[in-house]
């Protein structure tokens, strides 16, 4: 079946900058039938479930967490049932924004005195590495990383030199996805199924931080841009605002939107390193 108008249109829209192979995941994604049928309903039925775990959660009880149960079944999952473009996808996002990351410590100006930033090391090239590579260390890093490099300080004297000291290019062809008969569910209906499963299994906190740590997004966009001289970047956030902490609503769309950001900003950094 050939693709609809509007699907060959964005095959070929390059206003917003995004790499073609994540373009072509994305769309093939697009076509999956669940993301038509089983997504919304999935979505409706687990919105409520997620707002109900989240009030629980939020009651003053003793707080609980199974990262590792957490980690195994998401790998699992991703690993039997989950498409190879959305594995893909998921995989790419971790480079993705570890470089973004990365980058803003390598231009990030220190003073005399001042202790370099550990950099972020999660690029997973298998299901099996995220394991350690998880979705929980992925939001304590970059949490890590805004604190320990604290007040944002460039240094505009060097803005001429650029530093790529631990960025490295996102390879579609080291990663690694074993593609299964079982593997049939779209990004965004793999995600529906596992909102409630992450508000149950991580403390009240972790989970809290970790939907508003989207917001940061367009904060990640403001150094950037200062650094490369580009104030539009701010505009590719869909998230913002982090001082207003939010709750689970419109998460799927806030989640989808923020690996969109990092997709945009790392194709811009791509195409800048490479000029």
């Amino acid at each position: 079946m050939s693709k609809s108008p509007f699907l060959q249109a964005l095959e070929y829209d390059d206003s917003l900058p995004i790499e073609k192979d994540a373009l072509k995941l994305w769309l093939k994604d697009l076509e999956n039938p669940f993301r038509w049928s089983l997504r919304p309903l999935f979505q409706a039925l687990f919105a409520v479930l997620l707002h109900l775990t989240w009030f629980i959660k939020r009651l003053p009880l003793p707080q609980f967490s199974a990262h590792n149960f957490l980690q195994k079944t998401i790998c699992w999952f991703c690993e039997n049932f989950v498409s190879v473009e959305a594995n893909l996808l998921i995989l790419r996002h971790y480079g993705c924004e570890s470089n973004i990351i990365n980058f803003l410590i390598d231009n990030q100006y220190l003073k005399e005195g001042d202790l370099p930033v550990q950099p972020i090391m999660l690029y997973p090239v298998k299901i099996n590495d995220m394991m350690d590579d998880s979705f929980v260390k992925h939001d304590q890093e970059l949490f890590r990383c805004f604190k320990e490099m604290g007040h944002w300080r460039y240094n505009k004297a060097s803005e001429s030199v650029i530093n790529w000291q631990h960025w490295q290019t996102v390879d579609m062809q080291a990663l690694q996805v074993t593609k299964k008969k079982t593997q049939v569910f779209d990004f965004e209906t793999s995600h529906a199924l596992f909102m409630c499963l992450f508000c149950l299994l991580l403390t009240r906190d972790e989970y809290r931080d970790a939907i508003n740590g989207f917001n940061l997004d367009q904060s990640m966009a403001i150094r950037v841009g200062e650094i490369i001289g580009d104030k539009s970047l701010v505009e590719m956030a869909y998230n913002k605002f982090p001082h207003y902490l939010v709750g689970p609503w419109n998460l799927s769309q806030r989640f989808l939107m923020h690996g969109f950001f990092c997709e945009y900003v790392y194709s811009v950094l791509h195409n800048l390193k490479e000029k």
